[in-house]
């Protein structure tokens, strides 16, 4: 069951991941032109979400990498949920809150099973 929490966390992080490597994606998700400054942050970001995109397929595979990814998606996911609440919850950016707010479920039956493996030495 975990590796599939881990690869639907994976899928919701991999269309804004794919930017990095299709910068057109980056026009369709946020419609910034490629001549906006703003482009170009925007593609460091694509490269963040390959690396929270890489922590969960890397969860999903390997049990001891799982407690890094859920703190690394958690991170993501959270922070943007709160920033888009601060924010007033603007309307183009909704369907983002409500697939990362579908996600926190899937991330925390991952986590919570992550974490139950710890063992305290004696």
């Amino acid at each position: 069951m975990q590796p599939i929490l881990w690869l639907i966390l994976a899928a919701i992080h991999a269309m804004p991941a794919l930017a990095l490597f299709r910068s057109a994606t980056l026009t369709t998700l946020y419609l910034i032109a490629p001549d906006n400054p703003l482009f170009l942050l925007m593609q460091h970001r694509a490269a963040l979400f390959f690396a929270v995109f890489a922590a969960c397929i890397w969860a999903a595979f390997v049990p001891d990498g799982r407690k890094l990814a859920v703190i690394v998606v958690a991170i993501s996911m959270v922070s943007f949920l709160v920033l888009y609440a601060q924010a007033g919850s603007p309307a183009p950016l909704r369907r983002i809150a409500i697939v990362d707010l579908a996600g926190l479920p899937v991330l925390a039956g991952g986590g919570m099973v992550g974490f139950q493996a710890v063992t305290v030495p004696e």
